[in-house]
């Protein structure tokens, strides 16, 4: 098991399983009643789309390789010039200090979501959206916008030696990565990370489609 990263979900699941689609519905229903009480416009998740062209030869990760980017999002954020090496096989990236000292500040729409479950939106707002103790319908309890994700993922490119042009991935930068996918060395868990993220962005915002992790 692992975690699944996709786009454009309704607009699959409505050609080829209807049931499901109908729970993702309520799910989006769920995600644009917390956007109205922050103030913000609704979300229409695309019912039909063109195909999605990601150039991310993947669309799920193990549950930890997320963490392994995180990590390397709150140092860069913390000490810009910050340059990634990798972490030893017996460390917990979750355990680092810095990491929990931003994730604490609650600011990082790359670091306050779910795990396993919720959506990124492609609606333009700055604070993560978190949903209250009671209100247990929203999936992951957190809601992230892709345009702040695709933001902190540009950001922490350079410490992983991806190189952008005016924050945009060249398809030889896009190429070049995912050649290197399957080795299993160095920051591997980060750059696949990085490259199934920025992929899954780029096309939310394109598209006007959620990202749904699940």
């Amino acid at each position: 098991m692992g975690l699944a990263i996709s786009v454009g979900i309704l607009a699959d699941l409505i050609e080829n399983d209807p049931e499901s689609a109908q729970h993702f519905e309520a799910d989006f229903a769920a995600a644009n009643r917390k956007l109205a009480e922050a103030g913000l416009p609704p979300h229409v998740e695309p019912r039909t789309l063109p195909p999605l062209e990601s150039r991310a030869p993947l669309d799920g990760l193990p549950y930890s390789f997320i963490h392994y980017l995180r990590r390397a999002y709150a140092h860069r954020v913390t000490t810009p010039g910050w340059i990634a090496t990798p972490l030893p096989e017996d460390t917990d990236p979750t355990e680092d200090e810095t990491l929990e000292d931003v994730a604490g500040m609650f600011e990082s729409h790359l670091l306050c979501h779910s795990d396993a479950e919720g959506f990124y939106l492609p609606v333009d707002f700055e604070e993560v959206i978190f949903a209250e103790e009671d209100d247990t319908d929203l999936p992951g309890g957190m809601l992230g916008s892709s345009y702040r994700l695709l933001e902190e993922l540009v950001l922490v490119a350079p410490a992983l030696g991806i190189a952008l042009s005016d924050g945009e991935l060249s398809d030889e930068e896009a190429a070049r990565i995912a050649d290197s996918m399957g080795d299993d060395e160095g920051l591997y868990r980060e750059i696949e990370s990085w490259l199934l993220l920025y992929e899954s962005a780029r096309l939310s915002i394109a598209h006007k489609t959620a990202i749904v992790f699940t």
